[in-house]
């Protein structure tokens, strides 16, 4: 009896510490992109998935004791796919007691109709589905409007448009909107999907899996997950220092003559952001610079190596 109520103790400590680690990137984003203002109306846009149910939990949380007033209203696209569980999200809202908004649209329909069996829907459908929430935050005069991708969907783009793309382009936690009325903003764009994953688990929410794409296991985006999950077990700290750079960019030492002026550079010309030093480290180190493993990470990599 007592080892369980020891065990008890345990996982309500390690939610306790997971549930501030996020409410601390959430409200460090928050604060250096300022993508909550006073007297804001937010449109948190609910899939039904684990990343929006733990936005939805976290802003619910910061918002007893931000310094600014805000307020949230939930909102759903059914997009009426076969089997879809119309029933679960409205239940669990009424019973946390948050307002929502339910939008019926038959956007899998369209998609079905317009893209051949076998090819990838994803296009079609999130642009259907954009615009739909654009129309809706209008509709109830939100201000701003909440996606729930986080830091790995962040790196995740950015790779996605470097092997496919060919650009250098992420995906940023604040922007305006495609048609130009409208502030998205991603709180979670500072939160590891690894402690959303054990925050959605902990927290039991009614998880709601997307059928229309579920299917379609080589979709290019989740080829680089697949391998940012890799990089991640097998050199820890990389995830973090990739996303350090995206905020730490050197023009000079890149190529792109719109961002830098290159042509302007003679003899005379001050040195920027060490000449020619790019990186020249006679030794690259074994962790990267500045990271440092969390407990629980260790505890997992520890118990990885105890199986072997």
């Amino acid at each position: 009896m007592q080892d369980n109520q020891d065990v008890t103790k345990k996982e309500q400590y390690n939610l306790n510490k997971l549930q501030k680690r996020l409410r601390r990137n959430v409200g460090e984003a928050i604060a250096d992109f300022n993508m909550i203002e006073e007297g804001d109306r937010i449109m948190v846009c609910l899939s039904g998935g684990k990343d929006s149910y733990t936005m939805l939990e976290i802003l619910r949380n910061l918002q007893q004791s931000a310094p600014v007033n805000f307020t949230l209203i939930a909102v759903n696209l059914d997009q009426k796919q076969p089997g879809f569980p119309e029933h679960i999200l409205p239940e669990y809202l009424d019973t946390i007691g948050v307002e929502y908004k339910i939008v019926e649209e038959n956007t899998y329909a369209i998609v079905k109709d317009k893209i051949p069996e076998g090819k990838t829907t994803c296009s079609l459908c999130s642009r259907l589905r954009r615009g739909i929430l654009y129309r809706t935050a209008t509709e109830i005069g939100a201000t701003k409007i909440a996606l729930g991708h986080h830091r790995d969907d962040i790196l995740q783009t950015l790779f996605l448009n470097m092997f496919y793309g060919g650009k250098l382009k992420g995906m940023p936690p604040k922007l305006m909107s495609d048609d130009g009325k409208h502030i998205v903003i991603r709180p979670l764009a500072y939160c590891r999907e690894k402690d959303i994953e054990r925050f959605s688990t902990a927290k039991a929410f009614p998880i709601i899996p997307c059928n229309l794409c579920g299917s379609q296991p080589n979709l290019q985006r989740q080829v680089i997950a697949d391998m940012l999950r890799d990089w991640d077990k097998r050199y820890p700290g990389r995830i973090e220092t990739m996303f350090r750079a995206m905020q730490d960019v050197v023009p000079s030492h890149l190529c792109d003559t719109e961002l830098f002026d290159f042509k302007g550079i003679h003899h005379g010309s001050e040195v920027i952001d060490g000449g020619d030093l790019a990186f020249d480290r006679q030794e690259i180190p074994l962790t990267p610079v500045g990271w440092e493993e969390d407990s629980e990470s260790k505890s997992q990599r520890l118990d990885i190596l105890e199986v072997k």
